[in-house]
């Protein structure tokens, strides 16, 4: 029921239609998610084909961000409509934890902009939509499992904003994910803008790939200080882990003049040629917003779970499952 609310909700909100997307792309094509942009996170990648005099080399998407992109123009979006996908993805290279697998399962959309359209208060807006969806998901699950309510706070009405360049000046001695937590502690749920230009410490407050949110872009904050980037990422504040949990990464995607520059300051400048980089810089795909809500995430909050596997079947190491089952946490298998 919930995923159904979420579903109709998000394309009704956002203008967005439901489609396909794919599980495995060329490796050629650049359209692969590389989810951060030192390398480290790298595909499962094998050759597909038989019978080809020259295999195909295929990749298991991580996340459909870039092919989103490029399907705006396949299914002739107009300004101000999209698509919404239910994707499923393989991350190999992430740490399995609480809230971390390797199977991963997301809303994955993306709506067609203009250049008029690439603002904060766009950014904001979108932001916002997207969070009174949860927040009315959040509602039909609670009716129809009250002791949700009786045993943990309600999922906020409103989302906080604040810029990643703000919040370290809130907390300058502490890394960022305490930084996270000091301030959902406060504000449980928040939105957190510019994640990807480095900040005053010489760090940006999380590695973001360069060639599909933009980070870079200068913006103006409240009270007129100059900041960067017109993407962000929306975190709570789990009462039951009792620590922050992310939602969704999002954001306006990177003109031609911004994504060069983000290649050049991630020494990936080679990888401009690649045919996705080559659309952008050719006018060929549109502008856009868009982004990857977590679908086992997001029942983890709703449903007031300790343990991801709880609403997600994959693998887990022994060790892991062990020390759940002492907790009484019911891990899927």
């Amino acid at each position: 029921a919930a995923k159904g609310a979420i579903e109709s909700g998000l394309c009704s909100g956002l203008n967005l239609k439901m489609v396909q997307v794919p599980l495995i792309v060329s490796k050629d094509s650049g359209v692969n998610d590389m989810l951060d942009r030192d390398g480290s996170r790298t595909p499962v990648e094998f050759p597909a084909g038989l019978g080809l005099e020259q295999p195909i080399t295929t990749q298991v998407v991580q996340a459909a961000t870039k092919w989103k992109r490029t399907a705006l123009a396949q299914f002739e979006c107009s300004v101000g409509e999209g698509i919404c996908t239910d994707m499923k993805a393989v991350r190999k290279d992430y740490f399995l934890d609480h809230d971390h697998s390797a199977y991963v399962d997301q809303w994955d959309w993306e709506r067609r902009i203009t250049e008029q359209d690439r603002t904060l208060e766009y950014l904001k807006s979108t932001v916002r939509t997207i969070w009174s969806v949860l927040v009315e998901a959040g509602r039909l699950v609670s009716d129809m499992y009250p002791v949700l309510v009786q045993d943990y706070p309600p999922i906020p009405e409103e989302i906080e904003f604040i810029h990643a360049e703000d919040l370290l000046e809130m907390y300058p001695d502490l890394p960022r994910k305490q930084r996270e937590t000091m301030l959902l502690q406060e504000h449980p749920a928040v939105f957190i803008i510019g994640i990807g230009w480095p900040l005053e410490d010489g760090y940006p407050h999380e590695l973001r790939a360069a060639d599909y949110d933009d980070w870079i872009t200068e913006t103006t904050s409240g009270d007129g200080r100059v900041r960067h980037g017109l993407n962000g990422d929306i975190l709570v504040w789990n009462p039951v882990t009792q620590r922050r949990h992310e939602l969704t990464s999002m954001g306006i995607r990177v003109t031609k003049e911004s994504l060069i520059a983000q290649m050049e300051m991630a020494d990936l400048a080679d990888e401009l040629a690649l045919p996705y980089h080559q659309a952008i810089l050719n006018d060929e795909i549109p502008l856009s917003i868009g982004g990857g809500i977590g679908q086992s995430r997001t029942y983890m909050y709703l449903l007031r779970k300790a343990h991801i596997g709880e609403v997600s079947v994959t693998i887990w190491p022994d060790e892991l499952m062990r020390i759940c089952e002492e907790r009484n946490i019911h891990v899927l298998r």
